[in-house]
């Protein structure tokens, strides 16, 4: 059976999880928190470094979600609770397919109908979502990497443009303003629910806790660094900037000269995000198998028919993305608290040793 390694684990959590971050979120945080857009950042990376943190505690147990929950309150209760806990992870995968099919029309496709550019992936998808979850773990070895060197060039090319007076003065957007961009940004902050579905699939290891907050924390620091690059580049007109990885580095002075080489780093933090949009994905259809088991033609079937019906959902709301957007992170933004902090937290006391170490 697959395992995931410590290393793969903190590859994902300090280098594959941010990258998921640098699309539309700077701008939705920039038109909420204007100059302020670091605080609500740092509020959901802090709290959700808390979290893994009491995840990563829980897999001292050694058992799986359903395992968790069926020896706390029986098989019938944990078959309800981690179907309905893969409900929520399908459904936190909306926004990150919906922002990758405009991404991919926008950046890559523009002269192609959306739905001729995406499609590919839902195939892609359909194949990681029929593999065991585990295996992601070979895939963030490579990722890992791939998704540091990517995050470092686009750094590289675009700090010196970066104005950060623009951020002052600290408070200008007002309580309201910090407050609603972070009641409106929790939908890009789900990485403890996938870790919580990655339990029983990775051993525990000493100072594994801290550790992988910390890595996670590594991580969130890169987020908040690129967001004040980003407005430091554009500051009023950031709220428009969707796609915001690939806008800061266009403005580095050698590209007269050496023409995009920003690219490079562009499609190599594409390729990482390609796998960690699919992921919510997997880890809901994982839900389903830890409850009815792994059959022999489940996960096939399950894969392709939840793709089939993420393609139909884009095919429906192929130009209404920023209606769904703010469905989801502003009508109901209240989901992602509850699934992604309070249920990991209520999780921590089951099946609890006594005599465990943090």
């Amino acid at each position: 059976m697959n395992r995931i390694s410590s290393r793969q684990l903190y590859f994902f959590l300090a280098c594959v999880a941010p990258v998921g971050k640098l699309v539309v979120l700077p701008a939705r945080l920039a038109s909420c928190s204007g100059n302020d857009l670091l605080l609500p950042a740092a509020f959901h990376i802090a709290l959700q470094t808390a979290v893994i943190f009491c995840v990563l505690l829980i897999a001292k147990r050694g058992k799986d979600l359903f395992g968790l929950l069926s020896g706390t309150f029986g098989r019938a209760a944990a078959s309800v609770l981690v179907p309905l806990f893969s409900a929520f992870l399908l459904y936190a995968g909306i926004l990150p397919v919906l922002e990758q099919q405009i991404f991919v029309q926008g950046v890559f496709y523009d002269t192609l109908p959306s739905l001729t550019a995406f499609t590919p992936f839902f195939l892609f998808s359909a194949y990681l979502c029929s593999k065991p979850l585990a295996g992601c773990g070979r895939t963030w070895d490579i990722l890992g990497p791939i998704a540091a060197a990517g995050l470092a060039g686009i750094f590289v090319l675009s700090v010196a443009n970066a104005d950060f007076g623009a951020m002052l003065p600290a408070g200008a957007s007002g309580a309201k303003g910090i407050l609603g961009g972070t009641a409106y940004t929790f939908g890009w902050f789900y990485d403890s629910a996938v870790l919580l579905m990655l339990l029983g699939k990775f051993d525990y290891q000493k100072g594994m806790a801290w550790k992988g907050a910390l890595f996670y924390l590594l991580g969130g620091a890169a987020v908040l660094f690129f967001l004040a690059v980003f407005y430091g580049i554009f500051e009023e007109t950031a709220i428009n900037q969707l796609f915001a990885f690939t806008k800061t580095s266009k403005y580095f002075s050698g590209i007269t000269v050496l023409g995009r080489v920003d690219y490079l780093f562009i499609f190599a933090l594409s390729l990482v995000m390609a796998f960690y949009v699919a992921l919510p994905l997997q880890a809901g259809i994982d839900g389903v198998l830890q409850t009815f088991g792994r059959r022999k033609y489940l996960p096939t079937l399950l894969a392709a028919g939840v793709n089939a019906l993420f393609f139909v959902f884009t095919v429906l709301f192929d130009f209404r993305f920023v209606r769904v957007m703010d469905f989801i992170t502003k009508t109901a933004f209240w989901v992602f608290p509850l699934f992604t902090v309070l249920i990991p937290l209520l999780c921590l006391p089951l099946g609890r040793n006594r005599r465990e170490r943090a």
